[in-house]
């Protein structure tokens, strides 16, 4: 979700609503998604979508944001969901949190989007 709000060519309708969301209400993510937009950033520079000048600007324009790392990672439950679901161990991740903390997904992954669903939890709308 989030590269499809830095990276031009990975826009998608509503994320900018979801966005404004972020700006407002703030939001809790895994450790593992800092990993994760590093890497997506550093492969699409190396694809040559975005600059390494790019880079930095859209990390800064992240640390401007209300996110908050999430540092209690339930594996076993991340673990559990995956198999649950056939989910990659890293969406399953997102599930896991948002599930502990009741908290609203935002994704664009229909597998994930479906499983949240599955699991009570609701979908932001993107």
């Amino acid at each position: 979700m989030a590269l499809a709000w830095l990276v031009n060519d990975e826009a998608q309708p509503g994320v900018e609503i979801a966005l404004e969301r972020l700006s407002e209400d703030g939001a809790v993510v895994p450790q593992l998604w800092h990993l994760e937009i590093r890497n997506s950033l550093l492969t699409a520079e190396r694809r040559s979508r975005i600059s390494l000048d790019d880079i930095g600007e859209c990390l800064g324009a992240l640390t401007g944001l209300p996110i908050r790392t999430d540092h209690e990672a339930g594996l076993q439950s991340a673990f559990d969901l995956a198999i649950k679901y056939g989910l990659s161990f890293y969406d399953a991740m997102y599930l896991e949190l948002a599930k502990r903390q009741g908290a609203d997904l935002a994704t664009l992954d229909l597998e994930l989007g479906s499983a949240a669903v599955s699991e009570g939890l609701l979908l932001l709308p993107i």
